[in-house]
């Protein structure tokens, strides 16, 4: 590991983000102020065609936390969809029947495959929902979701086991495909500087169809609501359905993004 924090030295594991990132979470108020004053900039981004986007909550999050993006991406033209399962108290075996159920309402009801939105644990969630189901999937959206790598490397995975009942070690055949190649479209939104998953967890096999998009300074609790991510979302979601180009860094947040060339591959 070039970078000592992030792993144990001969090990071949990584550690969770240290506690000075931890605590610099309180950020995120300030990126959910800065994309309200940036508004009528983010407001300019790429119109939407109308498709359905379903929006995944982070662990311990509702869909509240989900509803500046749906709020965002509504404007835009989507037509937004929210999981309806209350509080995400993690488990993937739990969610998975119902997450399926969900994605295919949505899917019968307007007729047209489904885009996948999904911070942090939710986004694990749509990497495991584009697997089961790719025929209702259109598009897959990572929001510092830690599905690759050693997963274990969070500041919540204690937690998550408490709470699910689950163990990370546990499904490892599930995990290992959730890292792997998708079978649509996909899109990593990540932050170095994120301080409660190990930002070498979100990193996906970058592709002819699939990108790793690092936001500058974003922290984890503040991602979904940072002016920078919702823009590169909306552009990616703009994309024509079943084509796929790399992000185009330029624009009113060029300064935000770090060059494609410094994600390390996975």
């Amino acid at each position: 590991m070039p970078e000592g924090c992030d792993g144990v030295p001969g090990s071949g594991r990584l550690r969770p983000p240290p506690l000075g990132l931890l605590l610099a979470e309180a950020r995120a108020l300030f990126e959910f102020n800065a994309s309200l004053l940036l508004t009528p900039l983010l407001m300019r981004a790429p119109r939407g065609d109308g498709h359905p986007v379903l929006a995944l909550p982070g662990f311990l999050a509702s869909d509240l936390s989900m509803a500046p993006m749906r709020r965002y991406l509504g404007d835009l033209g989507y037509e937004t969809h929210a999981w309806r399962m209350g509080r995400n108290l993690g488990g993937l075996a739990r969610v998975r029947e119902g997450l399926r159920a969900r994605l295919a309402e949505i899917h019968g009801a307007s007729g047209r495959k489904v885009s996948l939105i999904g911070w942090s644990l939710g986004g694990v969630y749509a990497r495991d929902l584009a697997l089961q189901a790719p025929d209702m999937v259109r598009y897959v959206i990572t929001l510092g979701s830690p599905f690759a790598n050693d997963v274990r490397a969070t500041n919540a995975t204690a937690l998550y086991e408490a709470l699910s009942g689950e163990r990370v070690a546990d499904f490892a055949e599930a995990r290992e495909a959730i890292a792997g190649n998708l079978p649509v479209p996909a899109t990593s939104i990540y932050s170095r500087a994120d301080g409660v998953v190990n930002w070498r967890t979100c990193l996906l096999h970058p592709s002819d169809r699939a990108e790793n998009i690092e936001v500058y300074l974003a922290s984890h609790v503040g991602l979904g609501v940072n002016p920078a991510a919702l823009w590169a979302v909306a552009d990616r979601l703009a994309q024509p359905e079943a084509e796929f180009w790399p992000f185009d860094r330029a624009g009113p947040f060029a300064i935000a993004y770090a060059p494609p060339e410094r994600a390390v591959s996975v």
